[in-house]
């Protein structure tokens, strides 16, 4: 410290801490500030911790100075957590800051609450380490005044909680004894304003959302139209809004909004005012409001009287509802069934019940279009394979897949050297067997002449077959159409057996759709509803189609039963249509409700395997 003068006020206040009965936060404040003047500390923490699992540090209160140099604060708050920590595991610490010449000091303070850890940590500022080290001996010879207080503490508490029992039985017996709700009311504010001295007491009470004033200590009639009284009725909206006791004037660590209780104290010269709302079942239907000039109301007055209004809110609430007459009470009553349902509280599960609600009835009388579907591909009225007439080897190739082709088109030409050698070798037989027939008729030699006629019928039969296979080694085009299937250019020179499919081609005038309903949903068609369908290489595309006949036997394919339904394209078939593409289909079956379409088949499983 600088100088005797400065230090002997801070030992007298530590002194009168030995000896306080303040509330835990005055005195916290009152010995924060005592260690921090102590050791000329720029600032002081107390925190404490329980010994449960996951339990963290709690500040009992954080003093300091005001403005502090920036840096030295940013890392002593950076690392409050774990100071406290090696404070608490080594019960005094001595840490050197990385800012110059700032300190941290950290002790460990006795305490007889099991399973709790009280430490206090002070921010000191251009200093030197021994005199760090000094301030840190002066701190230890201080930290017994918590735990003194807190010997001490049982007997007080204990002492000031039988007053103030005792002092709110007694305004509870001035309730009780009441029939009407104005005389208990009276009675409270009478025994509130002896108990505390008050100049004032007054009780308001909400009806239709605004606070109207109900009664006012020592006075049998008011005139609630006084401006007074209406300044008096927003004060007591003021606290039921912030649902908090607010004092006035407020405490410098108080958040509350108090304009309309200054308004009220400058209007009426009325200095301390103390409005504590009155509750039931966690709803606010009043507040109390005292009036005094003398001194300011403290904190265990402030609990008294919320303690009183407790315990006669509900006694209160019951007489006000009784005085009502018969249709005001029943108005009511709707009013709070009314207002627990729309009213602001629980807004998410009010939300989620709606919402549940409206799912609901969707689900019951929501009829939606219930479409079934399945895969489809595209056929041909006319689709013919052309295969190879005879043995042979591919000569040439005209057309490939996706050409179109006119009626009598070539398409394939096959090899025809091997042929034209046999057909001269077939027409020298039958000219070699003819002249020997000949021979034979002038020789008048009738068996070798039969005999000879007969191999150069053979050979012409021979002739015919390879002449005939000469036609057909070109291969044309029965009808125009197009190629659909069969790229033969890769295979010019190789050997095709007979019967080996060379090319497809099909008409496109007559194409058509083929659906594969699935077995569980062939119930719902009869062969004649509409629906659209989209292909896999044009999904945004929708085409109508109708059907026309359902298949009355199932194909078993991949595991599974399926009913095939033809249906006819509404349109005229796009240019890029295929036989063979394929896509989703989706028919119409008619309008079902949402349920339904959503439960159906989870329905009809439960059905099926529990045999219900």
């Amino acid at each position: 410290m600088n100088c005797e003068a400065n230090i002997r006020p801070v030992f007298a206040e530590l002194t009168a801490l030995r000896q306080s009965t303040s509330a835990p936060r005055e005195f916290w404040t009152r010995y924060s500030a005592a260690l921090a003047d102590l050791c000329d500390a720029d600032r002081c923490v107390a925190a404490v911790k329980s010994s449960a699992e996951n339990a963290t540090w709690k500040k009992l209160q954080d003093w300091s100075h005001g403005e502090m140099p920036v840096a030295p604060n940013a890392e002593f708050n950076a690392g409050l957590v774990s100071l406290a920590e090696t404070t608490a595991s080594a019960g005094v610490i001595l840490s050197e800051l990385s800012a110059q010449r700032s300190f941290t000091l950290g002790l460990r303070l006795p305490w007889q609450a099991a399973g709790e850890t009280v430490v206090v940590l002070l921010l000191v500022c251009d200093t030197t380490e021994n005199a760090a080290r000094e301030a840190l001996g002066r701190l230890q010879l201080v930290s017994d005044i918590p735990m003194m207080r807190q010997s001490g503490q049982p007997s007080e508490d204990a002492r000031v909680a039988t007053e103030r029992f005792a002092g709110v039985f007694e305004v509870l017996s001035q309730v009780n004894d009441q029939p009407r709700f104005f005389g208990a009311a009276l009675g409270l504010c009478n025994a509130l304003a002896t108990r505390l001295a008050a100049e004032r007491v007054s009780v308001g009470w909400l009806r239709n959302g605004a606070v109207r004033i109900r009664a006012i200590s020592r006075m049998e009639k008011f005139n609630r139209e006084m401006a007074a009284a209406q300044s008096l009725e927003r004060a007591m909206e003021e606290a039921i809004d912030q649902e908090a006791d607010l004092r006035f004037p407020a405490a410098p660590d108080s958040t509350a909004v108090l304009r309309d209780h200054a308004k009220f104290s400058q209007e009426q010269s009325v200095p301390h005012l103390l409005t504590v709302p009155v509750r039931v079942a966690d709803r606010c239907v009043g507040a109390l409001t005292c009036e005094r000039s003398a001194r300011e109301f403290t904190e265990s007055e402030a609990q008294q009287v919320q303690l009183a209004a407790g315990l006669v809110a509900r006694r209160l609430s019951e007489l006000e509802r009784r005085d009502r007459s018969w249709p005001a009470r029943c108005l009511a009553r709707g009013r709070e069934l009314s207002s627990a349902v729309v009213g602001p509280r629980h807004a998410w599960a009010k939300v989620i019940g709606i919402l549940g609600m409206l799912a609901l009835l969707a689900l019951i009388f929501l009829r939606l279009p219930y479409r079934v579907e399945g895969n489809f591909s595209v056929r041909a009225d006319e689709l013919v394979t052309l295969s190879a007439p005879y043995e042979s080897y591919l000569a040439d190739v005209f057309v490939r897949p996706g050409d179109a082709l006119t009626n009598g088109q070539p398409l394939v030409q096959l090899d025809t050297q091997d042929l034209f050698l046999e057909e001269s070798s077939a027409l020298a037989d039958l000219s070699r067997y003819q002249r020997e027939a000949e021979k034979a008729r002038a020789a008048r030699a009738l068996a070798d002449m039969r005999i000879a006629e007969a191999l150069a019928q053979q050979s012409q039969a021979r002739l015919d077959i390879i002449r005939h296979r000469l036609q057909q080694a070109t291969i044309r085009a029965p009808f125009a159409g197009t190629a659909v299937e069969g790229d033969l250019r890769e295979r010019l020179g190789a050997p095709v057996k007979q019967g080996d499919a060379l090319l497809r081609m099909a008409r496109l005038e007559g194409l058509y759709v083929v659906a594969d309903v699935p077995e569980r949903d062939v119930q719902e068609l009869r062969g004649t509803e509409t629906g659209e369908i989209a292909f896999l290489s044009q999904p945004r595309v929708r085409f109508p189609v109708q059907a026309t006949v359902l298949e009355p036997m199932a194909v078993a394919r991949d595991g599974a039963n399926i009913f095939q339904l033809r249906c006819a394209l509404q349109q005229p078939p796009e240019g890029w249509f295929r036989p063979g593409m394929t896509g989703v289909a989706r028919i119409d079956v008619g309008r079902r409700r949402l349920g339904w379409i959503l439960m159906h088949r989870t329905v009809d499983f439960i059905r099926l395997h529990f045999w219900w």
